[in-house]
């Protein structure tokens, strides 16, 4: 017989102490799978932010209206694409120092550089880009009829090579009477406009690299500067002449980037 106690006869187990004793842990089960399933709405909920806010941001860049795409053809390999701006501040920074005069005979003809500010280009490495290209032997110095000099100084500049964003260059080009559409370069009488978009990105299918394309460019418009109109592609094949529109296209030609080949002026049909 069992003793019984002071207190009465031993009660039953309530069955609601053992959920009592267990609440607490159950209730940070609960508590921390909630945190989990938040937690996973949050994360899948940013990425599909992230997603829209890129994809459906317009771009500030104005399509081209004469070529698609920016690759360069011909297996030749390019440079990663790099962001740059469709439109800068409109006023311009000028490279530093005067360079040595070259040439070996005629006319003297000195050119200034400036970069639009707000491109992201430093005006003096834009500036010893075209000195390469203007300085070189097969270059319009090769002629010996004219040589080049780089001046800082604006008053004793016969003309002016600027790089401009594509808005930019279009309203220069466009107050001499020329259209670009933001995709070409022009030369105005004193002034040489290098869209910045191809210096950036040179031209579709151009077939050769990106400096080949920036040394065409100066060429070609310094070229007009200098009184040379465009030219035709000579033959299928057969380099381009440095006068020929190659921005628009190479028509069977090989890209070429100077007035001078093997000592000699290379040259096409002239074009009306």
């Amino acid at each position: 017989m069992t003793p019984s106690s002071p207190y009465g006869p031993p009660r039953p187990p309530d069955p609601r102490s053992a959920y009592r004793g267990a609440r607490p842990a159950l209730v940070r089960m609960h508590r921390r799978r909630r945190r989990s399933v938040l937690l996973g709405l949050l994360v899948l909920a940013a990425a599909i932010g992230v997603t829209v806010s890129r994809g459906g941001e317009p771009s500030t860049e104005p399509p081209a209206t004469t070529q698609g795409g920016m690759g360069h053809g011909g297996g030749v390999p390019h440079p990663v694409p790099t962001s740059y701006p469709s439109v800068g501040a409109g006023r311009f920074t000028a490279a530093d120092g005067d360079t040595p005069v070259y040439g070996t005979d005629g006319p003297l003809r000195r050119y200034r550089v400036v970069v639009e500010r707000g491109t992201g280009q430093d005006a003096d490495a834009f500036a010893a880009r075209v000195d390469e290209a203007l300085t070189d032997p097969r270059s319009w110095i090769a002629s010996d009829e004219l040589r080049v000099q780089r001046v800082a100084d604006s008053g004793a500049a016969d003309f002016t090579i600027y790089l401009a964003t594509p808005v930019t260059s279009e309203r220069m080009c466009a107050e001499g009477g020329l259209t670009t559409e933001r995709y070409t370069s022009c030369r105005l009488p004193g002034q040489v406009i290098i869209n910045l978009a191809r210096w950036m990105e040179a031209v579709p299918d151009y077939g050769a690299s990106l400096e080949t394309y920036r040394t065409y460019v100066i060429n070609h418009e310094v070229g007009h500067e200098f009184g040379e109109g465009h030219e035709a592609c000579p033959g299928h094949g057969e380099p381009a002449p440095v006068m020929q529109q190659q921005t628009y296209g190479l028509n069977g030609c090989v890209a070429n980037a100077w007035p001078y080949l093997d000592g000699r002026r290379y040259a096409g049909d002239i074009v009306p």
